[in-house]
């Protein structure tokens, strides 16, 4: 193969990586966007809770209590609306932010390929200048292709799809070991903190409490501001249940309660503390 055949492959897998990168590109821009209807979103709730919390302390305050109450039921009623449409479209951002983070995720694998790609064919050109040995040609003077393609990489949001599908149909065994691959290959990702806490669900299924236990703590102590968190701690708490440790699961259910109040994991909490006595 000539050099300037070389060159010209080399130049389109370069090419090729540019629109990978473009669409990173797109994407941080789009998360940036969602990133600041979420902060504006939030500022609301708040706004909301203060006049919420203002309402409540004139009602303490006045005396003339009935007209207070009619005028405070009717604006707690649309506050409490306002606060459910604005929870529905943090509800809806949040899940469009964990979509656009996988899609980070895959464009990032992909421009890391295509890298590899690009290095290795440059290795191969500067290789076949230089007249090297250990490059083997074809008939036609052409570099031999390996005889077996190499088998495609599996992008990191497929590779977590597998295994939550494997998951949701009990096969806990497949199921852990996809997590634990994914964990291997991609620790990095967006997605590593669900996959170390799903790892952790693994073994509570496969009831082995001591391992889940282990697992939910790694979610706990390297990804302490995950969405998975209070998760990790109430599962804990559940694990110790199991393994008739009382106090170690009213220490990590309290730690639920007080930690992520206002969560359904807190409400959970609290429901157990409640059948087992605080």
């Amino acid at each position: 193969m000539k050099p300037k055949t070389l060159f010209i492959f080399s130049f389109f897998f370069v090419l090729v990586a540019c629109a990978p990168q473009a669409e990173l590109v797109k994407t941080k821009s789009e998360m940036s966007g969602l990133r600041e209807d979420e902060k504006t979103t939030n500022a609301r709730v708040q706004e909301l809770q203060k006049r919420v919390d203002t309402l409540e302390a004139n009602t303490r305050d006045t005396g003339d209590v009935q007209r207070v109450m009619a005028d405070y039921g009717a604006k707690t009623d649309q506050i409490t609306t306002d606060m459910q449409i604005l929870q529905g479209k943090l509800e809806e951002n949040n899940f469009r932010m964990q979509e656009l983070s996988q899609k980070l995720d895959d464009e990032n694998f992909k421009i890391s390929e295509l890298s590899a790609r690009v290095d290795e064919l440059e290795a191969r050109i500067k290789t076949f200048a230089t007249g090297t040995s250990g490059v083997t040609t074809g008939p036609s003077g052409t570099l031999d292709k390996d005889k077996k393609s190499a088998p495609k990489a599996v992008e990191p949001s497929e590779a977590y799809r597998q295994a939550m599908n494997d998951f949701n149909s009990g096969n806990f065994d497949l199921a852990l070991a996809g997590f634990q691959n994914y964990l291997v290959l991609f620790p990095e990702t967006s997605q590593a903190d669900k996959a170390r806490y799903w790892e952790g669900e693994c073994y509570y299924a496969k009831k082995d409490f001591p391992k889940a236990i282990d697992a939910f703590s790694k979610v706990i102590k390297t990804y302490p501001k995950s969405d998975k968190a209070a998760g990790a701690k109430l599962k804990i708490g559940y694990s110790y249940l199991n393994e008739k440790n009382t106090a170690k699961a009213k220490e990590y259910l309290n730690k639920v309660v007080k930690e992520h109040p206002g969560t359904k994991e807190a409400q959970l909490a609290k429901e157990k503390l409640l059948k087992i006595g605080k």
